[in-house]
């Protein structure tokens, strides 16, 4: 909002303008009417004209105030006056100021001014402003028209506001419609409406005040948001040109490869065509090569298939060879293996003839089972049957287990329940196994005997040696005094 403009008004203006007009030459091309758009002096200009004009041959201070009545200044403070609606001229002065600047956009104050006058405006847009300011805090030809401008521009605006009754209502809409888009028919609407009072007067002229400044700051920075803008508009345009330079470039690189891709395959299409005619030539040949030499092409068929048999014969040769080879391998396993069973047969042999050479000998020092179940785990096939032997001499029950190689490890638990005696060959079972064996014996109590070789002669020292703890136990309980 301003102040009281110290400008001159367009009437004053244009009445000075008169006066220049009386003092100069009395050129009769000067004071005919003019074709064109008539102008004030320093105010508004004809295009193409150097001197003022009139307008119809009259004054243009004349031509504006003739059959008009200036009005008188409004008051600074609205009074009720029922539903009709202030005019322009009625709004109070400091008022006018955030109305002609808010609702009326400079370009169409210059051109209804112009439109009016009969001219084109050549002030700036300050002493227009000021000059409309000037003209309409009375009724004139100027107010008018900026009333009937304002009314037409928003009409809409118009309607929303006769719809509020009371001032507590034009308040709540006007607070509601300054922060919407169309501030300009908001100010007009609550300014002109019969029930804004003063308090809602000075409110809508402070926040119109505020919002300028707002957006007098939203306006610089936008300005510098333009001139960054156009920075990047500028960068981005150097690298548009740059991008299209490089297109241009890969375009005509890609043109030049096409052509090359052309003519090879025009060159390619060439030697194909060239190959079709030498194999059409050949053909004929064979076909005359044919006819001359009857049963050529059997011939040929028969040497192709005399060839593959040749083929197949090497193929066959070969893996006769290889199966030979693998035969006789397989052949010098077997005869090895064959050794090996009559070495352990002549073991066995003799471990049996001296087993029944020395029966005595071989049990006397073996300790007496009286029945007891002796559970023997683990140890290789071939020893199972003389593990047999010497539990039975000594008047045991043998039982066996592998140790998990083919007899389920889980079976173990229920023989090891039904042992008495537990014989472990810790080098031919399983861990699973082996740990099992060690726990049940730990846990009830039962004598285990660890073999590290599966043989003969180790079980008879294993026996031997729980004979002699079996003499040192009873010994031990005989020494022992009587309870």
């Amino acid at each position: 909002m301003c102040d009281t403009p110290t400008s001159p008004s367009l009437l004053s203006l244009l009445a000075r303008a008169e006066a220049g007009l009386a003092g100069a030459t009395g050129d009769a091309s000067l004071l005919m009417p003019a074709a064109g758009p008539v102008t004030g002096a320093g105010v508004f200009m004809q295009e193409g004209e150097a001197v003022p004009a009139a307008v119809a041959g009259l004054p243009l201070a004349h031509a504006l105030t003739r059959g008009e009545t200036v009005a008188s200044s409004a008051e600074d403070t609205p009074v009720p006056r029922g539903s009709r609606r202030r005019r322009l001229w009625e709004l109070p002065s400091q008022a006018l100021c955030p109305v002609i600047g808010v609702c009326l956009p400079m370009p169409v104050l210059r051109r209804k001014l112009g439109k009016l006058l009969g001219g084109q405006a050549l002030s700036n847009d300050y002493e227009m402003h000021c000059g409309a300011i000037n003209e309409c805090a009375r009724r004139g030809p100027v107010s008018e028209m900026l009333q009937k401008e304002l009314d037409q521009r928003f009409a809409i605006a118009l309607r929303q506001s006769s719809q509020h009754k009371t001032a507590e209502a034009l308040t709540r809409w006007w607070n509601a419609a300054q922060q919407g888009n169309d501030v300009g028919g908001a100010l007009w609407g609550a300014l002109t409406h019969a029930r804004c009072d003063a308090a809602l007067q000075e409110q809508i002229l402070r926040d119109i005040h505020m919002l300028q400044h707002q957006v007098g700051a939203a306006n610089r920075a936008d300005l510098q948001r333009l001139d960054e803008l156009q920075d990047e508009h500028a960068v981005l345009t150097r690298e548009l040109a740059q991008a299209q330079s490089r297109s241009t470039r890969l375009l005509a690189e890609r043109a030049r490869e096409l052509e090359a891709s052309q003519a090879e395959c025009l060159r390619l299409r060439g030697e194909l065509m060239a190959r079709d005619t030498l194999a059409a030539g050949l053909r004929d040949e064979l076909q005359q090569l044919e006819d001359s030499i009857p049963g050529l092409r059997h011939r040929h068929e028969q040497a192709r298939h005399l060839q593959s048999q040749q083929d197949r014969i090497h193929q066959l040769e070969r893996a006769l060879l290889t199966a030979r080879q693998q035969a006789e391998r397989e052949q010098r396993r077997a005869d090895d293996l064959q050794q090996a069973l009559a070495v352990a047969e002549r073991q066995l042999d003799q471990q049996r003839r001296s087993t029944q050479e020395s029966p005595d000998a071989a049990t006397s020092t073996l300790p007496s089972l009286d029945e007891r179940s002796v559970l023997c785990v683990g140890g290789r096939p071939a020893v199972v049957p003389i593990y047999r032997q010497l539990i039975e001499r000594t008047g045991g029950r043998f039982l066996h287990h592998d140790g998990g190689e083919e007899d389920a490890v889980s079976k173990l638990d229920a023989s090891l329940a039904a042992a008495d005696l537990v014989i472990c060959q810790t080098g031919c079972i399983s861990h699973d196994a082996y740990w099992r064996v060690k726990d049940h014996c730990k846990r009830h109590n039962k004598r285990c005997l660890y073999l590290e070789s599966p043989s003969a002669s180790g079980l008879r020292r294993a026996l031997g040696s729980l004979g002699s703890e079996d003499h040192a136990e009873a010994a031990a309980q005989q020494s022992a005094p009587q309870g």
